[in-house]
């Protein structure tokens, strides 16, 4: 079994003395991981940086195998992230979320918006519909089309925080300390603030908990916490 592919290296292991476990999204593949051999010594260690885009050619007897990876690089963004705290951050934390993934199972608009967040300049609101779309893409998307109570669709500002659905602004006035903000950018075209970008990882982290974390049994990743921070800060 072989096949090569383009794909965002997204984490790396050390395995034996000299070879390590890469783990990658791979286009048309999704997340996929192979032995690189002596994938500790100077010549890959460069190559083998999470947030590094590469050319993959994975070989295995049998499909269901692990395999082995042979790489090349082709987009170094390592050295440019470590020199931008926030961005470096921001990487690691979608890497860790794309680790939250099926293996072998295609998610390539999660690849592309992976991408654009960790080759742009850091951004809230991405960063939110990333992980709305993670949630999708994991089985547990939120309905934010129309009302769970009216079915309207217009002035929806509120989130069920159980059923995952959005509530007009005027069904959820009684019941407004029991629901999460719904930041309007996350249903209709505008410019997020500061606040909007607070409300809007606030209600992806509540749902990434109590559907993926609590679960796994996954701790919050440590990051993250420090990315609200600073894209929700005020300028």
């Amino acid at each position: 079994m072989e096949w090569t592919g383009e794909a965002l290296l997204i984490g790396v292991r050390r395995h034996g003395e000299s070879s390590v476990i890469a783990e990658a999204m791979v286009a048309g593949r999704g997340r996929h991981l192979g032995l690189v051999r002596g994938g500790r010594s100077t010549k890959l260690a460069a190559a083998l940086q999470p947030g590094n885009t590469v050319q993959l050619t994975w070989r295995a007897r049998l499909e269901d195998h692990l395999g082995t990876f042979t790489v090349e690089l082709l987009q170094a963004r390592a050295a440019e992230l470590i020199a931008d705290r926030t961005r470096l951050y921001l990487s690691q934390l979608v890497c860790e979320h794309l680790r939250l993934l099926p293996e072998r199972d295609p998610h390539d608009r999660l690849l592309g918006m992976a991408l654009r967040l960790i080759e742009s300049a850091p951004d809230g609101a991405a960063l939110a519909r990333f992980e709305l779309a993670l949630l999708d893409d994991l089985g547990f998307g939120l309905d934010l089309n129309s009302c769970a109570v009216s079915g309207t669709r217009d002035d929806l500002t509120h989130v069920s925080p159980k059923s995952g659905r959005a509530v007009s602004r005027a069904a959820a006035a009684p019941y407004l300390d029991r629901l999460l903000p719904l930041p309007s950018f996350l249903t209709a075209r505008g410019n997020a603030s500061p606040h909007d970008i607070e409300d809007a990882l606030r209600l992806t982290a509540h749902f990434l908990q109590i559907q993926v974390w609590g679960p796994r049994r996954l701790t919050v990743p440590a990051i993250r916490d420090t990315i609200v921070k600073q894209l929700s800060a005020e300028p």
